[in-house]
């Protein structure tokens, strides 16, 4: 791969309220997301995983996904390796002023990376024989998006999939909550939901509802996976062993009757204190590494 070095003969971006700026400041907005195909990385760790990515496709022979750099002098001081540079990528240093016109944080951390967004198709997915997907049904604060993107890379899943009327998952905030990860996994963004159930029912993937009023206990899930293992009991494996696709619901209103219907097992976890409930986002790594656990005992399932 062939690196650059930082564009130290370029002027250095002054003018806040140039049409470059105003173009990438876009970007922190749906619409303008939606109509260029591009959305922000903000912050050194999400930058650098961009390039990552980017460096990668390049060397697969595929198309890079990082269009544009823009790093103030200190941060470009700071992270020399960030503003080096590769192929098909341009950076550009840029005035503290400048970033925080274009940046979505109060505070940026100068440097910014626009991105193109990268969208598999469900099929696509499917296709790929994942074992463990974690299902966005109508979330809609982008903070808890991202804290489940995170949650997902982290127990090592295959995919993030959202169902129509779930948040935008290139939003700034849930962009920033990932901490870069929402460069780590294929993403499957605004499926209809009786498509999914259908695509994982033919794949043979089993579904899991995180359901507070579930009628399984995630802790006897476990108990139960463990159990299986320790005495290398034959026939099928538990539900958490299995091949699984998680579904998370809306923050105030859960999963609806529609989408509880089509898991095959509606599970709760255990509460041991006075807390009524679990932010959704917590729910979800909790029932993530509950599966990731579970299938890593499975010797049909090990890497």
């Amino acid at each position: 791969m062939h690196m650059r070095e930082a564009p130290t003969d370029q002027p250095i971006m002054a003018n806040p309220r140039a049409e470059r700026v105003r173009d990438v400041a876009r970007l922190a907005t749906r619409s303008g997301r939606n109509k260029s195909g591009l959305f922000l990385a903000e912050g050194p760790q999400a930058v650098r995983e961009a390039i990552r990515l980017h460096a990668e496709r390049i060397r697969e022979g595929r198309d890079g996904i990082v269009q544009w750099i823009f790093a103030s002098p200190v941060a470009a001081e700071r992270h020399p390796e960030l503003v080096a540079g590769v192929d098909g990528c341009e950076v550009r240093l840029a005035e503290p002023a400048v970033i925080a016109a274009m940046a979505d944080t109060v505070t940026p951390q100068g440097i910014i990376a626009v991105c193109r967004q990268t969208i598999v198709s469900l099929p696509d997915i499917i296709a790929a024989r994942p074992r463990l997907v974690a299902v966005l049904c109508r979330v809609q604060d982008p903070g808890n998006a991202g804290t489940i993107l995170r949650a997902a890379d982290a127990a090592g899943a295959d995919a993030v999939v959202t169902t129509s009327g779930s948040v935008d998952l290139f939003n700034p905030k849930a962009v920033r909550s990932t901490v870069g990860s929402i460069f780590h996994l294929p993403l499957a963004v605004g499926v209809d939901f009786a498509e999914l159930v259908e695509g994982l029912r033919a794949a043979g993937i089993g579904i899991i509802a995180a359901d507070g009023y579930g009628d399984a206990d995630l802790d006897e899930l476990q108990d139960a996976a463990a159990a299986h293992r320790l005495h290398n009991r034959a026939g099928e494996q538990p539900l958490l062993g299995q091949p699984s696709a998680w579904l998370f619901g809306n923050e105030a209103a859960g999963l609806d009757e529609s989408e509880l219907a089509a898991a095959d097992q509606r599970v709760a976890v255990p509460l041991y204190g006075v807390a009524e409930s679990l932010n959704v986002g917590t729910a979800a790594t909790v029932c993530l590494y509950a599966s990731a656990r579970a299938q890593k005992r499975n010797p049909a399932l090990a890497d």
